[in-house]
């Protein structure tokens, strides 16, 4: 399937895999995920362990302050982060009014394959459309395929011209999805 397949919206539903839980982060909590969100970067060859962007990764507690920062708890434990960003969030980069995006998906390797990615991306679908967003956007790196995979399935759709360089010679890919 081509970058710019269109597949239908898939309605988010009302409770992801047994025992799964999806909430803001607890201040307790900040650390680790600002230590997983930069190792997951890292650990899958997105970005360089010197790369001005890891005190972004590493800032959570800003992330849980100006947007919203959300976990997913599996069987009790915490498994993964996504950043849930309103227009108008200093963590916002590509919305206009009445949109809303989302960034820095990062899920426990151990936890791969069990569906907790795509439950934080229906999790930021539903937000969305509770907020009365009309589009929900992202940005990923080229090379994120399994992301892009889950990306088409629930609806996004390429958005090219939007694609953009937080810095020169990292390019990054938009897409939207239509609420």
């Amino acid at each position: 399937m081509s970058e710019e397949t269109r597949s239908e919206p898939v309605e988010p539903p009302d409770a992801g895999p047994p025992g799964l839980e999806i909430r803001l982060a607890r201040p307790d909590e900040l650390a680790w995920i600002g230590d997983l969100t930069a190792a997951i970067y890292v650990a899958a060859g997105y970005i360089s362990p010197d790369s001005t962007y890891m005190a972004q990764l590493r800032d959570a507690a800003s992330r849980a302050r100006e947007a919203e920062l959300l976990v997913v708890v599996q069987d009790g434990e915490p498994t993964g982060t996504v950043t849930y960003c309103p227009h108008g969030s200093s963590w916002a980069q590509l919305t206009a009014a009445g949109e809303a995006e989302f960034r820095m998906l990062a899920v426990v390797p151990a936890a791969r394959g069990l569906g907790l990615g795509d439950a934080l991306v229906r999790h930021c679908i539903t937000r969305a459309r509770e907020s009365g967003c009309v589009t929900l956007r992202l940005s990923t790196e080229p090379v994120m395929h399994a992301a892009h995979r889950i990306y088409r399935r629930l609806g996004f759709t390429r958005t090219p011209e939007r694609d953009w360089e937080p810095q020169p010679g990292t390019r990054l890919l938009t897409y939207a999805l239509a609420l």
